[in-house]
């Protein structure tokens, strides 16, 4: 059976036919509309039927829907989704009244996870965490070989985790949340900061942002490490210092066998992993003697979100 794959994120609805293998063999993409949750349910009904009508009747059996919120336990309400305008939003029930198909919702972090573990990095391990250091910190959990939701269907919200009490503000409402310190926004920030307060050290950054401060981005300072910039490779140690602390503390409560990192700051490769292992090595509670997690990068990129909702779909 192949099922559809669909998540949406902020800017774009991408959908695909998923098969057994985590293959998308088609795909198509729809703008995202953030003002009206049934107009959200129209495209995500208009994208399967688009996929649908390229393929032959009965070949596609079920519509796995991912999404950037807190899903429940059921797999049908999204209780919040900040970015999509969503409060528990019956979301399930909007699509199926355009989508004659069995549908189920999902975190997409959880979606990208259950694609990493099935068909990407993840592969031959049965106990997973998966870290996305994007703009924020996404996560999801894979463990004895199932997708672990929690009871209310939002764990592995591990971005917001308290590492520094009383620490730099949260758009959660919070203080201190490890994505405030181990994130892409991280990143900018200690570059910003940095070519701020040491303009002679941030020389390289300030060029690349005709001097400007506030253009100082992510790009901008991947571009510079991979110069070999001094500057641009202290900003990815202290961030990733912070992310292997994290993972640390991760280990302590889950023991996984592996971490898989995603999101666009381990696009850096080498440049953010290295200290991300130093810094979990050093961190990790239990050592000598403890058998390290894996730190591994994950392998399918912006296709995992579909391939795990196509995936999840069949369960």
């Amino acid at each position: 059976m192949l099922t559809i794959g669909v998540d949406i994120g902020g800017t774009k609805v991408a959908a695909g036919v998923v098969d057994h293998d985590g293959q998308i063999l088609d795909k198509v993409k729809y703008p995202t509309p953030t003002d009206d949750p049934r107009r959200l349910a129209e495209v995500v009904g208009r994208a399967v039927a688009e996929l649908r009508s390229r393929k032959p009747d009965g070949e596609i059996g079920a519509v796995g829907v991912g999404v950037a919120g807190f899903v429940d336990e059921d797999r049908a309400t999204v209780q919040v989704a900040v970015n999509l305008g969503l409060r528990d939003e019956p979301l399930k029930e909007r699509v199926q009244q355009h989508v004659d198909l069995p549908v189920v919702i999902e975190n997409d972090a959880n979606a990208a996870a259950w694609a990493e573990a099935r068909f990407g990095a993840g592969q031959g391990s049965d106990h997973i965490v998966c870290v996305t250091l994007g703009t924020g910190i996404g996560g999801g959990l894979v463990l004895g070989g199932a997708l672990h939701r929690g009871r209310y269907g939002v764990a592995a919200e591990v971005g917001h985790y308290r590492m520094v009490p009383h620490g730099r503000r949260c758009a959660c409402g919070n203080h201190g949340c490890w994505e405030q310190y181990a994130s892409g926004r991280a990143l900018v920030a200690e570059g910003q900061d940095l070519a701020r307060t040491d303009p002679q050290r941030g020389e390289r950054l300030l060029k690349l942002a005709d001097g400007v401060v506030e253009q100082i981005s992510g790009r901008i300072i991947t571009q510079a490490a991979m110069e070999g910039d001094p500057a641009a490779l202290e900003c990815f140690r202290i961030v990733g210092d912070w992310a292997g602390l994290g993972l640390a503390d991760l280990a302590a409560i889950l023991d996984p066998e592996c971490f898989v990192l995603g999101g666009g700051v381990s696009d850096a490769g080498d440049i953010i992993l290295d200290p991300v292992r130093a810094s979990f090595a050093r961190h990790v509670s239990g050592r000598p003697g403890r058998r390290l997690a894996e730190v591994r990068v994950a392998e399918l990129g912006g296709e995992a979100g579909i391939a795990g909702a196509g995936d999840l779909a069949r369960y």
